[in-house]
């Protein structure tokens, strides 16, 4: 069975309706007097109401993961989600599911990685720039104190 997509009365008439905007495609129930979608009349778009519900045989079990131990017990009709976790969890999680051949829905794991490492880079970078910077200092307080000393 076609899965219903349910929009608002005259989404297609302007754009900030939805008419070539995806994100404002969406539902808002029909109020008006006269209005034949909220009479569901023949002809008009489909209302929202009881009987549209996806059989739960159909849905995908939803998995949240915590750990890289959640990630032993899921099956390939799983929606798997990254739950709330810090970046240092998440890194480790990321590279064992590469490992294991396992997508998330809501990550993209080769971006994530990529970033961090490029973060690492700039981090690493910066650092010695730093530590340059206070040899230098210490040098030139040295030069300071020995011609003080003369």
């Amino acid at each position: 069975m076609k899965k219903t997509k349910f929009l608002r009365r005259i989404w297609g008439r302007y754009s900030k309706l939805g008419k070539r905007r995806k994100k404002k495609q969406i539902w808002r129930r029909p109020t008006g007097r006269d209005n034949k979608m909220r009479e569901k009349r023949k002809g008009y778009p489909a209302v929202v109401s009881i009987g549209y519900k996806t059989p739960k045989s159909e849905k995908k079990k939803i998995i949240f993961i915590r750990n890289v131990n959640d990630l032993k017990n899921i099956s390939k009709e799983d929606l798997i989600l990254l739950g709330n976790v810090g970046k240092k969890k998440k890194l480790e999680i990321l590279k064992k599911a590469s490992e294991e051949k396992i997508k998330f829905s809501n990550i993209n794991e080769k971006k994530f990685l990529k970033e961090i490492e490029k973060k690492k880079k700039k981090k690493e970078l910066s650092s010695k720039k730093s530590a340059n910077l206070k040899e230098s200092k210490k040098e030139v307080i040295k030069k300071n104190k020995e011609e003080n000393k003369k």
